[in-house]
């Protein structure tokens, strides 16, 4: 993976290291009919294996019915103009992109309907890669799914403002769901698509078949060969933030995990460290002990840390249920703000590690 040339903007994912001694809070079914001794010769064998036509006119209505709630961006930054693509996420004009585009850009406009409308930034989150930005015009919207509904060979579809194109559709299929590239981990799951990008389409909805955004282009792969997606689920995360208290807070309670030698009652994530002044000192929760379960997120092995952590938000109080020895415990731990989130405290020290340069580059004009 290369970042992209033509750019100098680069965006880079917060992540974790290979010993993951992790700080943290922690289709085609296609049904042959065959013909067999008891079928006239004369009728072929069918299949219901739906055609490249019907494929098209389905990304074809899909394109038409949710295009209309995708707009381009524009904006300047320190090295000139730049476009690229956001979608309108409620009917007050509130808009998702990427960090690349909206993240830290002046001067932003939207183009909707045949029109231009000024444009203002609300929040970036440099570390899941997404902007949220708002026009003051009421809007079509694009109906949230599910990224958990997904799996590998799911068939998905984008749409966006490649360069100075109109707006296009561009289809492919989930290729994977990554925590790391090349030994580097991502803040959450980022999902692999085998769809290909182009400068501008940052920002662009991952859209499954019923025209549910399930994803926002964050990254791209091989120059643009394939890309990755924050999942939508991550996304609307940082939103709920937002809404909440005006910017993200990602949480951590401060624990170091690592893999144990073998699993107990199903994990092999093993608290090795009690960080001290963090939210988990002095809780009740000991090195030795294994963890079953963070807030929501089940707990198999040290990996799944990365997302129990990236969906605790600053604040909150968080169940965490570890085994120790043969007994289950539950402890309740109100999580702080994560030491790379604005929110933290300047005391914190966790230091931050290197990332991938990653991004589908913004259409850049220089003036």
């Amino acid at each position: 993976m290369r970042p992209p040339s033509g750019s100098n903007r680069r965006v880079f994912f917060p992540v974790k290291s290979v010993r993951l001694a992790v700080a943290t809070a922690f289709a085609l079914s296609t049904t042959f009919v065959y013909a067999d001794e008891t079928t006239p010769a004369s009728v072929p064998a069918q299949s219901s294996e739906p055609s490249t036509a019907s494929i098209s006119r389905e990304v074809k209505e899909i394109f038409e019915k949710s295009g209309k709630a995708v707009v381009k961006i524009r904006g300047t930054d320190e090295h000139g103009d730049l476009s690229g693509t956001g979608f309108f996420i409620d009917p007050t004009g509130m808009i998702y992109t990427a960090y690349s585009v909206g993240g830290d850009t002046d001067n932003l406009t939207v183009e909707f309907d045949g029109k231009t409308y000024p444009a203002r930034l609300m929040m970036a989150d440099l570390r899941s890669g997404i902007a949220i930005l708002k026009a003051d015009i009421a809007t079509p919207t694009l109906p949230i799914g599910k990224s958990e509904t997904m799996e590998v060979a799911t068939p998905v579809m984008a749409i966006g403002y490649p360069l100075d194109l109109p707006s296009t559709p561009s289809f492919g299929m989930v290729a994977g769901f990554d925590r790391k590239f090349l030994d580097r981990y991502f803040s959450t799951t980022h999902v692999r698509v085998n769809l290909p990008t182009q400068r501008g389409e940052a920002g662009a909805p991952l859209l499954n078949f019923k025209g549910e955004v399930v994803g926002i282009l964050v990254a791209q792969i091989e120059n643009g060969s394939a890309c990755y997606a924050l999942p939508i689920d991550a996304a609307e995360k940082i939103r709920n933030d937002f809404i909440r208290f005006g910017e993200a807070r990602h949480g951590w309670v401060g624990t170091t995990v690592a893999q144990s030698e073998k699993p107990i009652e199903g994990s092999t994530a093993l608290v090795t460290e009690i960080m001290k002044d963090t939210p988990a000192y002095g809780s009740g929760i000991k090195p030795g002990d294994i963890l079953l379960q963070i807030g929501k997120t089940n707990v198999r092995q040290p990996e799944d840390i990365i997302d129990a952590s990236f969906f605790i938000t600053a604040g909150d109080t968080v169940p965490i249920v570890v085994v120790r020895g043969t007994e289950k415990m539950t402890f309740e731990i109100k999580s702080d703000c994560h030491p790379l989130s604005p929110c933290a405290p300047k005391a914190a020290t966790l230091t931050p590690a290197q990332g991938i340069p990653l991004q589908i580059d913004a259409t850049r004009r220089t003036p």
